[in-house]
């Protein structure tokens, strides 16, 4: 048997770690191959200063920006089997910027060889189904080599992500404007919009998080414009919430609420298209970013053709433990280790879950919903367990910290449920760290000061 997997961020590595754990167990494993149009693994850890397209003209997939920090706590996306202790040898904070996550993913992957099953390079351009044999046929361009071939697979594993083909909605007049307009995929950083008035079109983390930073660096005023209700957090001064924008006439924008504002410059917001030019319409996922996409039985297996897996498909709250979760569940389902039920009972299934989100409500709820989902996958495989319930409580103590203090929840300390330690406060507060290099975030405050002094 031959298992092909599109992508190698966080989802495709997870499903890579799953096979090694099987191997690691003495179990006989099928031959994995994995494709990653990128230079390296990470998906959209792997921060890349280019916009636009890549050397060789592809679209460019990472949507990771400087000074990113993390905007939940470490706590919530620990590996079960990897934590931060191990890997660091240390208590760190809570809230670490993206080059020191980015290390402890690539900490964990690096102990295995997943790198001997992954073709860099490699981006996938169109899939096919033979019904007769029922197996793949996988159309792949290596692109450093320039070279087209084929590869033919018994299970297909799309791990490509859903956050790389930007929503761009119009708004009239927006193409009078005189300052730049780009969606949130292309921003790199908060410098260019420093003394800059922003207008910030997207009423989600997006927003939220690119507003905050554009803040801190100095950015003159931000104004986030939200389609269907605010954010509502207590925006320190320089920064307000708008209904949405109805148009512009040149430089000045005009919102529902019959109030307008001249700005510099736009970033759109406004979210991702779940996007898969390689695969046939008829296997394509045609969602919205929800908790639980339509088609997907367990949030996996595509109903409609099960030799054809997604991975981390849904909104997420539990991320990397998540992807964990769903790869060991698509491993055993690949080796048959599960049974699948026959298509009726999987649309039923599919069925109670798209109920469940439908009856949610609130935030709080959004949790629940992916901590009984994650519970789920992880009890019906050998995943390692955690607490699932206790970083459920984690999430549920984040979403009130940012409540209290937009600005401030960064610099809060939680408790590992994987090993027990209490994270180290930073030597620097979150709104006075500018430098977020990981020499600086490791730095001890001693050494902080005689940097600081030379």
């Amino acid at each position: 048997m031959r298992i092909g997997i599109i992508g190698a961020g966080p989802s495709g590595l997870a499903q890579l770690r799953a096979f090694e754990s099987a191997q690691r167990a003495g179990v006989n494993i099928p031959e994995i191959v994995c494709f990653e149009k990128q230079s390296n693994w990470g998906g959209m850890w792997n921060y890349t200063w280019r916009t636009g397209l890549d050397e060789f003209g592809e679209p460019i997939h990472g949507s990771m920006y400087r000074y990113l920090w993390s905007n939940g706590p470490k706590e919530c996306l620990e590996f079960s089997d990897y934590s931060f202790d191990e890997h660091f040898g240390r208590p760190i904070s809570s809230y670490p910027p993206r080059e020191v996550l980015f290390d402890y993913i690539q900490g964990r992957i690096e102990k295995s060889n997943a790198r001997d099953f992954i073709r860099f390079n490699t981006a996938a351009r169109w899939v096919s189904f033979d019904e007769d044999t029922q197996q793949f046929t996988v159309v792949l361009d290596d692109r450093a080599n320039d070279r087209t071939y084929t590869e033919v697979f018994d299970y297909l594993v799309v791990a490509s992500g859903h956050f790389s083909v930007p929503n761009m909605p119009h708004f009239k007049g927006i193409e009078d404007f005189p300052g730049t307009i780009k969606h949130a995929h292309d921003f790199r950083g908060a410098d260019p919009y420093i003394g800059r008035d922003l207008l910030l079109i997207g009423g989600s983390y997006s927003a939220e998080d690119i507003g905050v930073q554009c803040h801190k660096y100095g950015t003159k005023s931000v104004t986030l414009s939200y389609r269907s209700q605010p954010m509502g957090f207590d925006w320190p001064k320089g920064m307000e919430e708008k209904p949405l924008v109805t148009h512009f006439e040149g430089d000045v924008a005009h919102f529902s609420d019959g109030t307008s504002k001249r700005f510099d410059d736009v970033i759109l917001c406004t979210g991702y298209q779940h996007n898969f030019p390689f695969l046939p319409s008829e296997y394509r996922l045609e969602n919205n970013n929800c908790l639980y996409p339509d088609k997907l039985y367990k949030g996996v297996v595509f109903n409609e053709q099960p030799r054809l897996i997604f991975l981390g498909m849904q909104d997420q709250y539990f991320t990397f433990n998540m992807f964990d979760a769903q790869a060991w569940f698509a491993r055993d389902v690949m080796m048959g280790t599960i049974a699948l039920p026959e298509k009726a009972e999987r649309d039923k299934d599919i069925a109670k879950w798209l109920a469940k989100q439908d009856a949610i409500e609130t935030p709080n709820d959004d949790v629940d919903f992916q901590t009984a989902y994650t519970r789920e996958l992880v009890d019906s495989t050998d995943y390692p367990d955690f607490n699932l319930e206790k970083v459920a409580e984690l999430f549920k103590s984040w979403l009130q910290d940012k409540e209290e203090d937009i600005l401030r929840y960064r610099d809060k300390c939680y408790t590992s449920v994987v090993t027990g330690t209490k994270a180290a406060e930073h030597h620097t507060e979150w709104m006075a760290a500018l430098d977020d290099s990981m020499e600086c975030y490791l730095s001890d405050e001693e050494e902080l000061k005689k940097q600081k002094a030379s």
